[in-house]
């Protein structure tokens, strides 16, 4: 039990560190993996009908939807987009509820999927990703170019 104490706090300070030097774009990415790992964790406790394990980590991934993506929506930079996206997560929000209540994996797998979904989608707009260099086609040395 201390050893998983000690790994659970040495986790956390891991985890903090990571926060206050993220750029507020990884901050986001952050909140995805957490809210897809908490998923992780409730489906795992379903399994082995842990069901108050279960209860935690659901409401940890509702938390980290409410409480993180919906209240970082940036609602004067786009309003139809941050509307859609507020609906979208309130959505989540509700499909981990009735998951909770019906022990229903196939609303985890639907909430996870969404958000696998938009954590991509996330990364492919990071202002700190390195450019995608275009793919280069080689021409034989005997290709015969028009117009040259």
């Amino acid at each position: 039990m201390y050893a998983r104490n000690a790994a659970n706090a040495y986790s956390n300070v891991g985890l903090q560190t990571a926060a206050m030097n993220a750029s507020p774009h990884r901050l986001i990415a952050m909140l995805f993996d957490g809210a897809r790992t908490a998923i992780a964790r409730a489906r795992f406790h379903m399994e082995a009908g842990q069901i108050p394990e279960k209860g935690l980590a659901i409401s940890k991934a509702i938390d980290i939807i409410e409480n993180g993506l919906s209240a970082a929506l940036d609602h004067g930079a786009s309003e139809e987009l941050a509307g859609n996206l507020d609906a979208l997560y309130d959505y989540m929000a509700r499909q981990l509820m009735l998951a909770n209540l019906n022990n229903d994996d196939a609303r985890l797998t639907e909430v996870d999927k969404l958000l696998g979904d938009l954590a991509s989608a996330w990364s492919q707009v990071d202002p700190d990703r390195e450019p995608q260099a275009e793919p280069q086609t080689a021409l034989p040395r005997d290709a015969v170019l028009i117009g040259a």
